[in-house]
């Protein structure tokens, strides 16, 4: 947690279970604060609070925990856009991310093609309201309706920029004026692509479409867990994730071109995070370590030759 001088921290995991630990002179003190139904792969701080922090879960389910009272207060209980699954009683929660310039908004995603965005104010504390309703939702036009994809991760930027990866399709780059409002009509990917067409829209997000299209981030494959994106740089320049083939794939945030490809594990790179401060990252998968990776090439690298055969 941030100003805790390193030694608070929090963890989740596949139990469900959400746990602070605390470094003390003595050693490590742990506490259970709040648990899920099935696994847990994502907490999101507050930023700039030490004590504020949310989870989700493949329950379905988003908790807001205060470290101070160690109460977790259950929000609500993420649901399908409308009726056409029944076969999905509520959304298997992957992903949460706080916007860092207005910390009164969060986003979700799970096991359908939506981010959901949520203003914490429209929450009554006492229980009064209906907050499930998303502010906003967010899906690539050629994708709505499509039941055969998935969010593993989110991030947003300093500037409110959102980053999307999906499981067997690829990141994409949403800006707050891509939303499709709190109430979006679902169709199948087909109509929506020819809705596009129709209206002079491509999938290269080219200059004078870019606020209706994403930005998209090829290359990489994310098919077998459950992995993460994020932003890279001082100024969030660049876009980094891991892959199902080991390695790590930087592109530039603006245009989408892919310019580093880093081995990094022998199986599957899940996680990649950026220090807050300097160009750092810290990787990991599912081997038994984490590697620390920083900028010291002197030469500028070039492409390996078989990532697209590989990834």
């Amino acid at each position: 947690m941030p100003y805790s001088d390193d030694r608070s921290l929090l963890t989740c995991a596949a139990d469900g279970q959400v746990r602070h630990a605390q470094i003390l002179e003595r050693g490590v003190e742990t506490k259970l604060l709040a648990k899920h139904q099935g696994r847990a792969h994502k907490v999101a701080i507050e930023p700039g609070s030490p004590y504020i922090f949310y989870t989700c879960g493949e329950d379905g389910l988003v908790q807001h925990i205060d470290l101070r009272t160690a109460a977790s207060t259950e929000l609500f209980t993420c649901r399908p856009i409308d009726d056409s699954r029944a076969y999905m009683p509520f959304i298997r929660l992957n992903a949460i991310a706080i916007d860092p310039r207005n910390p009164n908004l969060f986003a979700v995603a799970g096991s359908d093609e939506y981010t959901r965005l949520y203003d914490i104010r429209k929450y009554k504390w006492d229980g009064s309201t209906d907050f499930g309703q998303p502010t906003d939702y967010f899906c690539p036009p050629h994708l709505i309706g499509d039941d055969q994809v998935g969010i593993t991760g989110l991030a947003f930027s300093d500037q409110s920029e959102l980053l999307v990866s999906y499981n067997d399709e690829f990141i994409y780059l949403f800006t707050r004026d891509m939303g499709l409002g709190p109430n979006p009509i679902p169709s199948s990917p087909l109509s929506a692509c020819n809705e596009a067409s129709d209206i002079g829209l491509n999938h290269s997000a080219t200059d004078a479409n870019e606020k209706a299209i994403p930005q998209v981030y090829e290359g990489h494959r994310n098919c077998e867990t459950v992995k993460g994106v994020n932003f890279f740089g001082p100024k969030a320049d660049y876009v980094v994730s891991g892959s199902d083939c080991g390695r790590i794939f930087i592109w530039k945030k603006k245009g989408g071109e892919l310019i580093r490809v880093m081995e990094a594990d022998k199986d599957v790179v899940n996680c990649i995070e950026s220090h807050p401060h300097t160009t750092v990252l810290a990787s990991c998968g599912i081997e038994s370590d984490i590697k620390i990776w920083t900028p010291k090439a002197i030469d500028k690298p070039t492409l390996p030759p078989n990532v697209e055969p590989v990834c």
